[in-house]
C-alpha cells in the first residue's frame, strides 16, 4: 500500500474500525452496494472488497491526493506481478468492485442518485484550532500539511454536535439518510472522548437503533491538537473523556488530558464502532427530506430517540405525515367547520373495520374537546332542565349548576325560566335512571362506569328510559375508547354493531389517550339523525369557527396507522336490527333552535367531489411562508419543552402594546383558547349573564352576530355611515347609547371585518371615549387585523391615554381586547386566541361562564416561536400583502366591470361590493333535478352564483348592509382565478 504525507496513514484509529467491521457476520457485505468515507489510502475498501466480496464499494474522499492514491493502490492489489487481473471466486475483480471519487462525505452519491446499502465511516472528530485554515479550497495543489489536516480536523458543520467535536459525524449520518435503503445499516468509528452517551445519542435523535459492536482504547495521536476541546470545556459545563495512558481506568477532563500531554505524557481515549439501523426508515427519510428544504435550523431540535417503543411508533409517522404535509402543501385547504372530512372518513373506517358499526363521515361532528362538545350540545338544545354526570359538568357554566328555580317551577306548574338548570349526577346507571324517572329532564349527558362500559345492558336501559319519557340522551365514551388494533370490549360499540343509533340518542368522544403529546385533545360526535347532524355542524360553526387542522392531523394519523394495513371489504357487512321507535315523544332539534340556525349564512356542506370557491371564509389560503412551517414542525418534533418556551404572555403584551397601544399591569387577566371565536362565544355569555345588550354597528361579522342569537343574548344594531364607508361614528353610537341599558359594544378593529376599512387612531379613541361616557363594556375584537394593505399613514392605534381616562371617568367601563395571531401572519390551518381582562368582576364572570378549549403546548410554542421571529417572517408578510394589494385591485376591477359598486377596502382579507345591476333581473338556474327561475335580490343572490357557477359569498344578510355582499381574497392563486370567472360568468348568465 502506497502512503504519502498529505494524507492519513493507517494506525490505530482505522485498524480499530477494520476489527469492528469484522465482528459482523460474512453476509452483511456480500453483494451489497457500499460506500466508505474518508476512505484515505482506500486500504479498508479495497480489504472490504477482497473478503466480503460486494456488488460495489465507493471509497470517498475530499482530499484529491487520497483519491489518486487510492486508485495506485487499487490497481497495485488487482493485478499480480506480470500485470494481470486477479479474479476472485466470482470471476471478477477488484476493478469490477471498488471505484474511487473525490467527495465531501456522500455528495458523490447523492450527486448521482446512488443508493446504498451500507455505509462506513472512519472521518475526523476534532475541531480545527485554527477554523481559518478550515476554510480554505480544497484543489490537488494545496499544500501537504492543509490536506494532511482534513484526516485529523473538521470545521463547524452546523449542527449541535460540533460542541464535541461530532458536527462532521452528524452530517454524514443525515446525508446517509438520504441515500441508504431502507434496511441500509451505517459503522461510523467513534472516539469515545465527548463520552459514550453523547456518541449515541448522535444516532439515536436522529431515528437510528444503535448497537455498539467493539471498543478499545487507543493512544491519542500526537499531532491531533485538542485544544479546541480545552476550549469546549472553558465554556460550557461539558467534559471530555480522556485516559493517562492505555492502562489508566479513571477519566480526566481535555484541560488535564492537555497539561498532562505537554508535559510528556500519554494520553488515550475510548474508541468505538458503533453500527445503526433506521428504525422507521421510509418515515425517518421523509422527515430528513423534508428538512433538508431550507429549515436546517431546525435541525437541532429535532429528537427521535424514545425510551418506549410505544412513543415513537406514534410520534415518527406523525412527524413524518407533517413533514409531507408541509412539504407537499403550500396552505392549508378549506375544511368543513364540522372537521376535515378525511378525518372523519378516518374515523368512520376505524369504526366499520374494528367494531363492524357501518357509519359514514356525515354521522360524525369534530369539536376542540368533550367539554365543548357537551356544552356546545346544551346550548343547542336549550333544555329548561338537564341532568349531567358529575365528572362532565364542572366546565359547565356556573349559572347552570346553581339554580334551581326550573326544578321549583315544574313542581308548581308555572313557565320555566329562559336559563338552562344543570343537576349533577354520579356516573352509575342505576342512579341515574331513577333521576331520570324522578325529575323527567329534556337532555341527559352520563358516561359509564368502567365496569358498566364491557356489556349492553346499562346503554340500552339508559337508552330505554330516556325514549320513554321524551329526552334526549348524550352518551360519553372517552374513558373506554382505545385507539388500538386491539381494542378492549366496549358495550356502547357493541350494541351500534347491530342496532343503529337511536334519533333522541348522540355519542360523545373525546380523543384523550395518546403517549406523546398528553395535553392535545380533539372530540368528535356520531349521531345516525341528519337533523342532529346539521345542527351540531352548525354549532359548532357559530360557536368555535372549527378544530384546528393540525389536531385532526395528529389523531388522524393514528386512524390511518391502524387501517393502513387492513385488507379492505374483507368483513362482510354486518346487517342491523332495525331500529326500534317505541315511544317517539322526542323534541326534534328544529323546533328547539328557533329560526336562528336555519337562518344563519353558514358554510355550504359540500360533497368530497364537490369544487366550490370559497370566498365566504375568514380563513387565508395564501403560501404559508418557511418560518411558520418550521416553527409548526419544530413545536411537534422537540421533546421536554419548558413551560417558559410556550408561555406567550410576554410577546402577546409586546404585541398589543406596539401595535395598538394596549397597556398591560398585574391587574390583566390573559386568556387563551383554540380560536378567537370561542373567546367571543363566552364574553357573549357574560353578556346574557349581566343582563347586558350586546351591540352590533351594521357591518360586522356576520357569524359573531349569529352566535350571538344562538346563544339568546339581547342584542342592539347601530346605524353605521354609508357615506364614511359604513364605519362606526361617535354621533350615531351616541344616540344608539342613550336608549340601551348595560351595553356591551361589539367593535372591529383596527381592520373592519368584512369591510376592510380601518379606524384610525382618532377614530377609536373618540368612539371609546362616548363608550366611557355610558359605561359601556367594550370587546374590541383586534382578531382580523394586522394586515394593512392599502393604508397609507396608518401606524397603528395608542389607546393608552384614552384607556387611562376610561377607567378613572367610570368605573364600569372595561375594555376587553380580543384578538388572533395566525391571522396576522395569514397562516391558515393555526387556530388561537387571546383575550385581555382588566376587571377583576368581569375576568371572574367570564371563568364562571364555562370552559374553552385550551391551545396545546405545541400551539403557544408555535405562537412564541413566531412572536420572537425576524426578518425572514417580516419579508414574508410583507410579499403577502403586496400580493393582497395586488388581489383587491384586480377584484375590484373584475366586480365593477361587471356591474357591481365595490366598496374602496384598506386591510384585511375581505371587500364588500353590492350588486346594483342584478337586482330585478331574472336568471335560470338548474339544481340537477329541476330548473327555476328566481328574481335577484338581497335574499338570493348568494344562492344564484351558488348554484350557476360555484362560487360561495356571503350576502347581505350576512354583512348586515343592505345589498352589500361578502367577498374574501386570500385565495390560492387558481382559485383566485376560477373565482374571476365566475364572476365574470354569473354576469354572462344573468346578461
Amino acid at each position: 500500500m502506497m502512503v504519502i504525507p498529505s494524507i492519513f496513514v493507517p494506525e490505530d484509529w482505522s485498524f480499530t474500525f477494520y476489527e469492528g467491521l469484522n465482528r459482523h457476520p460474512d453476509a452483511i457485505f456480500k453483494d451489497r452496494t457500499l460506500a466508505e468515507l474518508g476512505c484515505g489510502n482506500g486500504w479498508i475498501s479495497i480489504a472490504i472488497a477482497q473478503k466480503w466480496l460486494p456488488l460495489k464499494v465507493y471509497g470517498l474522499d475530499i482530499n484529491p491526493r487520497a483519491v489518486k492514491i487510492s486508485w495506485i493502490n487499487l490497481y497495485l492489489n488487482a493485478l499480480d506481478g506480470s500485470g494481470q487481473p486477479i479474479y476472485d471466486a466470482e470471476n471478477k475483480t477488484l476493478l469490477d468492485r471498488v471505484e474511487f471519487y473525490e467527495s465531501d462525505l456522500l455528495s458523490y452519491c447523492r450527486n448521482n442518485n446512488i443508493e446504498l446499502e451500507r455505509i462506513v465511516g472512519c472521518i475526523p472528530q476534532i475541531l480545527n484550532p485554527n477554523p481559518d485554515a478550515m476554510s480554505k479550497m480544497i484543489t490537488e495543489n494545496a499544500s501537504e500539511e492543509f490536506l494532511h489536516s482534513l484526516s485529523n480536523y473538521c470545521a463547524l458543520q452546523g449542527f449541535v454536535e460540533d460542541q464535541f467535536g461530532l458536527g462532521l459525524i452528524a452530517r454524514a449520518v443525515e446525508e446517509g439518510i438520504s441515500v441508504i435503503k431502507p434496511l441500509g445499516i451505517m459503522i461510523f468509528n467513534m472516539g469515545g472522548r465527548p463520552g459514550q452517551a453523547v456518541c449515541k445519542r448522535l444516532f439515536e435523535r436522529r431515528g437510528l437503533q444503535v448497537d455498539k459492536i467493539w471498543q478499545t482504547k487507543v493512544l491519542q495521536a500526537a499531532d491531533t491538537d485538542i485544544s479546541a476541546l480545552v476550549e469546549i470545556e472553558k465554556n460550557s459545563p461539558h467534559r471530555f473523556e480522556f485516559f493517562m495512558g492505555l492502562s489508566g481506568d479513571q477519566p480526566i477532563c481535555a484541560r488535564t488530558a492537555w497539561a498532562y500531554a505537554k508535559a510528556g505524557g500519554r494520553i488515550s481515549h475510548a474508541l468505538s464502532v458503533y453500527s445503526c439501523q433506521l428504525r422507521q426508515p421510509n418515515q425517518v427519510k421523509r422527515i430528513f427530506e423534508f428538512l433538508t428544504n431550507g429549515l436546517d435550523d431546525i435541525r437541532s431540535s429535532l429528537d427521535l430517540s424514545f425510551e418506549e417503543e410505544s412513543v415513537a411508533d406514534e410520534k415518527i409517522p406523525f412527524l413524518a405525515h407533517l413533514a409531507n404535509v408541509l412539504k407537499q402543501l403550500s396552505f392549508f385547504p378549506y375544511e368543513p367547520p364540522a372537521g376535515s372530512r378525511r378525518f372523519r372518513g378516518l374515523i368512520a373506517n376505524f369504526m366499520n373495520t374494528y367494531h363492524h358499526i357501518p357509519l359514514t363521515a356525515d354521522n360524525i361532528v369534530v369539536f376542540p374537546s368533550r367539554n365543548v362538545a357537551i356544552e356546545s350540545a346544551l346550548h343547542l338544545l336549550s333544555p329548561r332542565l338537564a341532568i349531567v354526570d358529575e365528572q362532565l359538568s364542572p366546565y359547565l357554566p356556573k349559572k347552570w349548576l346553581t339554580s334551581l328555580k326550573n326544578v321549583e317551577k315544574r313542581e308548581t306548574g308555572e313557565n320555566s325560566e329562559e336559563v338552562i338548570t344543570v343537576i349533577e349526577a354520579p356516573r352509575q346507571s342505576d342512579l341515574m335512571v331513577d333521576l331520570i324517572k324522578k325529575l323527567r329532564p329534556e337532555v341527559v349527558v352520563t358516561g359509564m362506569g368502567q365496569f358498566e362500559s364491557v356489556t349492553s345492558s346499562a346503554f340500552e336501559h339508559l337508552l330505554d328510559t330516556t325514549r320513554e319519557i321524551g329526552c334526549r340522551l348524550f352518551l360519553d365514551i372517552s374513558d373506554h375508547f382505545v385507539l388500538s388494533s386491539l381494542p378492549s370490549s366496549n358495550g356502547v360499540l357493541k350494541y351500534l354493531a347491530r342496532s343503529p343509533l337511536p334519533p333522541h340518542a348522540t355519542i360523545v368522544c373525546g380523543l384523550l389517550k395518546n403517549q406523546v403529546y398528553k395535553d392535545l385533545e380533539v372530540a368528535f360526535v356520531i349521531s345516525e339523525d341528519k337533523e342532529m347532524f346539521k345542527a351540531l355542524c352548525r354549532t359548532v360553526e357559530l360557536l368555535q369557527g372549527s378544530t384546528a387542522i393540525i389536531s385532526q392531523y395528529y389523531y388522524g394519523c393514528l386512524f390511518h396507522e391502524l387501517l393502513a394495513f387492513q385488507l379492505a371489504d374483507r368483513h362482510p357487512r354486518v346487517q342491523r336490527n332495525a331500529e326500534e321507535t317505541g315511544a317517539t315523544k322526542v323534541n326534534r332539534v328544529s323546533s328547539l333552535t328557533n329560526p336562528v340556525l336555519d337562518h344563519a349564512e353558514l358554510s355550504i356542506n359540500e360533497s368530497d367531489e364537490s369544487s366550490l370557491v370559497h370566498m365566504d371564509v375568514d380563513q387565508s389560503f395564501l403560501p404559508i411562508t418557511t418560518p411558520v412551517k418550521a416553527a409548526i414542525f419544530e413545536s411537534f418534533a422537540r421533546q421536554n419543552i419548558t413551560e417558559s418556551e410556550t408561555d406567550v404572555t410576554d410577546g402577546i403584551k409586546r404585541l398589543v402594546s406596539s401595535s395598538y397601544g394596549f397597556s398591560s399591569d398585574i391587574n390583566t387577566e390573559f386568556i387563551y383558547a383554540g380560536s378567537p371565536a370561542e373567546l367571543f362565544t363566552n364574553l357573549v355569555i357574560c353578556c346574557a349573564q349581566e343582563g347586558g345588550t350586546l351591540c352590533f354597528p351594521i357591518g360586522s361579522n356576520g357569524n359573531y352576530v349569529s352566535a350571538a342569537r344562538f346563544l339568546k343574548a339581547n342584542i342592539v344594531t347601530i346605524p353605521t355611515n354609508p357615506e364614511a364607508g359604513y364605519k362606526l361614528t361617535e354621533e350615531r353610537l351616541t344616540r344608539t347609547l342613550e336608549t340601551v341599558k348595560k351595553p356591551w359594544i361589539y367593535i372591529s378593529g383596527p381592520t373592519i371585518n368584512p369591510t376592510g376599512l380601518v379606524y384610525s387612531n382618532e377614530e377609536i379613541n373618540k368612539l371609546l371615549s362616548v363608550c366611557a361616557k355610558f359605561g359601556a363594556r367594550i370587546i374590541l375584537d383586534t382578531s382580523f387585523s394586522g394586515v394593512q394593505y392599502n393604508s397609507k399613514g396608518f401606524d397603528g392605534w395608542n389607546l393608552g391615554a384614552t384607556l387611562q381616562k376610561l377607567s378613572s371617568a367610570n368605573p364600569a367601563t372595561s375594555v376587553c381586547l380580543l384578538g388572533g395571531l395566525f391571522f396576522k401572519m395569514l397562516s391558515s390551518g393555526l387556530k388561537f386566541g387571546f383575550l385581555l381582562m382588566n376587571q377583576p368582576s368581569l375576568v371572574d364572570a367570564f371563568y364562571s361562564s364555562g370552559g374553552v378549549s385550551k391551545p396545546h403546548s405545541s400551539i403557544k410554542y408555535t405562537v412564541k416561536k413566531l412572536l420572537d421571529s425576524g426578518e425572514d417572517l417580516l419579508n414574508g408578510i410583507a410579499d403577502q400583502m403586496d400580493n393582497l394589494r395586488s388581489r383587491f385591485k384586480t377584484l375590484k376591477q373584475t366586480l365593477e366591470n361587471s356591474g357591481w359598486e365595490v366598496l374602496n377596502a384598506e386591510a384585511g382579507v375581505s371587500i364588500v361590493a353590492k350588486p346594483s345591476a342584478y337586482f330585478g333581473k331574472t336568471i335560470k338556474l338548474n339544481d340537477g333535478s329541476e330548473s327555476r327561475e328566481i328574481k335577484l335580490d338581497d335574499t338570493n343572490i348568494r344562492d344564484a352564483m351558488l348554484t350557476s357557477t360555484g362560487l360561495c359569498i356571503n350576502s347581505a344578510s350576512w354583512t348586515g348592509i343592505p345589498g352589500y355582499c361578502r367577498f374574501t381574497i386570500a385565495l390560492e392563486d387558481t382559485d383566485f382565478k376560477r373565482a374571476l370567472d365566475c364572476i365574470t360568468q354569473f354576469k354572462r348568465l344573468v346578461s
